[in-house]
């Protein structure tokens, strides 16, 4: 993956997010946190040189490239994190204010007809067929027509954070989904199994929420 473009924007847009939390939610004086972010910075672009080009097609690409930009960071800490104080960290680095604002955008589109067919279309993509680094997901929706479930069953987050030695942390990265759900202000997220804690697949569950 070549990383002018969308890596390179997503670095622009929360590279100091990542830099600043380093400081509140680990306590890193600036120096320190300026040096892990220099270095975090050249092993993110070590690791999207590594992942092959998505498909046009394919909606996930960003999910892969904000995964490469928290494991560049992970790895260049002074100490490895546990996973409850990363998840904090990730969510804290990854909700600013553009970020809450393209949430609620997208928001907006939740349960139309587009998203519907976005998500068959995805359904019948089967990107990870041939690039392990995608998603492959199936879409069901709620027989009472209260929302949709899409169910994951391959997961590129899992297979970069694996080969990356960093596999444990991908809860951290998972519950940015409820986190990214109640910033809709649509829809409730509802989960029952994950592929990273042994789950026969990744359920993203989405009710409509009542309006008031």
């Amino acid at each position: 993956m070549k990383y002018i473009g969308m890596p390179m924007g997503m670095w622009a847009l929360f590279g100091k997010s990542f830099e600043q939390n380093l400081c509140t939610d680990f306590g890193l004086d600036s120096e320190t946190a300026k040096m892990v972010s220099k270095r975090a910075k050249l092993r993110y672009k070590e690791i999207i040189a590594t992942v092959p080009e998505f498909e046009k097609k394919d909606r996930f690409k960003m999910n892969l490239v904000n995964c490469a930009l928290l494991c560049a960071f992970v790895l260049n800490m002074p100490e490895r994190p546990d996973v409850g104080r990363l998840t904090e960290y990730y969510a804290n680095s990854m909700m600013t204010a553009p970020m809450k604002w393209f949430c609620r955008q997208s928001g907006k589109n939740k349960f139309t007809d587009n998203d519907i067919a976005s998500l068959k279309a995805t359904e019948k993509l089967r990107a990870a067929d041939r690039n392990p680094y995608s998603w492959n997901m199936e879409f069901y929706p709620y027989d009472d027509g209260s929302g949709y479930e899409a169910r994951f069953t391959a997961c590129g987050i899992c297979t970069l954070m694996r080969e990356l030695g960093l596999y444990d942390f991908v809860p951290a990265m998972c519950r940015l989904d409820y986190t990214m759900s109640e910033a809709s202000g649509a829809s409730d997220f509802v989960r029952e199994y994950t592929l990273a804690s042994g789950g026969p697949y990744c359920d993203c569950g989405y009710k409509k929420r009542e309006k008031d």
